[in-house]
C-alpha cells in the first residue's frame, strides 16, 4: 500500500478530483500535490507544493519527502488550456522526461502510476474492432495529444527498464466525459452545429470522470502494479447517437474540410480539435477492457452511454439560430472552402437567422 504519494497536475480538473478521491483512503499517510499554479478547487488533504515538473527541483521534493508512489496526472489533452500547442508539448513530453529522471534517482520509490490515453492507438479504417493492450496500432498518431501520449509511454517504458524493481501502472483511458470536465470532445458536442465526417458514423467509447479517478485510485492502492490497462465504460455509442443525446443538429462535411473546420472552431473560440481527432470522429476506436477487470480489478459504475448521458444533461438545448445549418449543409456538398465559409456563418457566436 502506498504511504507517501506525490500527484502531479493537481490544479487541473482530473488531478484535483483524483487528489480528493485519494484523500479518502485512510491508509495513505501523506499526499503531496504539485503544479505550477495553486489549484482553484479542493484537493482534499493533499499538501500543495508549487513546483514545475520540467524543473529538476521536482527531484528534491520527491527525495526529501521520501515519496514511495508518484502519480503522473499532468498529461494535458487540450492545447488551449495549456497555453497553446508548444506549451502543451513541453509539459507533456519535457515534463514527463524530467519527472522520470527524478523518479530514477529516488531511492524510496516503489510505484509509478501514469494517466495515459487510448489516443496512442490512433484511428484508421484498418483498426480491429477492439484494441487489446498488446496490439500495435495500424495508424500511429501523427501530431497533437496522441503523439505526445506515444512519446510519454515510450519514456515510461525506458524508466521501467532502468528501474525494474519499481511497479508501473499505465492506464489508457477512453475519452473522459462528465458534467464537470471540459475536453476537446465536450466542446465539440456542445457546438450549436456538430460537424461530422460525411458518410461516417464512428463508434465511440467514454469513461465517466468519477470512474476515471476511481480507476487511478485503484491503480495507486493495489497490492501489485497492473502494467498497461485500457479503461472504458461498457458498450459504445455512435457519433450521430451522441449528437442526438445533446440535441444538436449535425452537419455532414467532406473529410477534406476537416482541417478548415478545426481551424475555424479554434478561431471563433468554440472548440479545439485536431486533424487526428477528425480521423477519430470518422473511424472511431474500441477498447478491450478484459485486463481492467481481471488485472486492475476495476468495474466502472457508468457505461459509455450513461457517461455521455450524464454529460448531455448539462449541455443546453439547440442554439437559437442554428437554422444556418441548412445553408452550410448545401455548401458541404460543394468544395471544402465553401463548406467552411458556410460553417463560419453557422457557428459564429451570437448569430441568429
Amino acid at each position: 500500500m502506498a504511504s507517501v504519494v506525490l500527484v502531479t497536475g493537481v490544479s487541473r480538473y482530473l488531478g484535483g478530483a483524483f487528489a480528493q478521491a485519494l484523500s479518502r483512503v485512510g491508509e495513505i499517510e501523506r499526499i503531496i500535490g504539485v503544479d505550477v499554479i495553486a489549484p482553484p478547487h479542493s484537493i482534499g488533504r493533499a499538501e500543495f507544493v508549487r513546483a514545475d515538473i520540467r524543473n529538476p527541483m521536482i527531484g528534491k521534493i520527491i527525495q526529501q519527502a521520501r515519496v514511495d508512489t508518484v502519480v503522473h496526472m499532468n498529461v494535458i489533452a487540450t492545447p488551449v488550456t495549456a497555453g497553446g500547442r508548444t506549451s502543451q508539448k513541453e509539459i507533456n513530453v519535457i515534463g514527463t522526461m524530467q519527472l522520470l529522471a527524478a523518479c530514477q534517482k529516488a531511492p524510496d520509490l516503489q510505484r509509478l502510476v501514469v494517466k495515459s490515453s487510448a489516443a496512442v492507438y490512433g484511428s484508421s479504417p484498418r483498426d480491429p474492432a477492439m484494441f487489446t493492450e498488446d496490439m500495435v496500432p495500424k495508424s500511429m498518431p501523427r501530431n497533437g495529444f496522441g503523439k505526445d501520449s506515444v512519446e510519454v509511454e515510450g519514456y515510461v517504458r525506458g524508466f521501467s527498464r532502468r528501474r525494474p524493481e519499481v511497479g508501473v501502472a499505465m492506464l489508457r483511458f477512453a475519452n473522459v466525459i462528465g458534467p464537470g470536465i471540459r475536453t476537446a470532445l465536450t466542446d465539440y458536442f456542445s457546438l450549436p452545429v456538430v460537424p461530422v465526417p460525411f458518410g461516417f458514423d464512428a463508434r465511440l467509447q467514454f469513461v465517466h470522470e468519477t470512474d476515471a479517478t476511481a480507476a487511478m485510485v485503484a491503480a495507486t492502492t493495489a497490492d501489485e502494479a497492473c502494467g498497461i490497462v485500457n479503461v472504458a465504460g461498457d458498450g459504445v455509442i455512435s457519433v450521430l447517437q451522441a449528437a442526438a443525446l445533446v440535441g444538436r443538429p449535425v452537419l455532414p462535411l467532406p473529410m477534406a474540410a476537416a482541417g478548415l473546420v478545426g481551424g475555424l472552431a479554434r478561431q471563433v473560440g468554440l472548440a479545439d480539435f485536431s486533424a487526428d481527432q477528425m480521423e477519430f470522429l470518422a473511424h472511431g476506436r474500441g477498447l478491450d477492457t478484459t485486463r481492467m477487470r481481471q488485472v486492475l480489478g476495476f468495474d466502472p459504475t457508468y457505461t459509455t452511454r450513461a457517461a455521455f448521458t450524464a454529460f448531455a444533461g448539462h449541455v443546453g438545448g439547440p442554439i437559437p439560430g442554428s437554422g444556418a445549418v441548412g445553408q452550410a449543409a448545401g455548401a458541404a456538398a460543394g468544395s471544402a472552402a465553401s463548406a467552411a465559409s458556410a460553417l463560419t456563418h453557422a457557428l459564429t457566436p451570437g448569430r441568429t437567422d
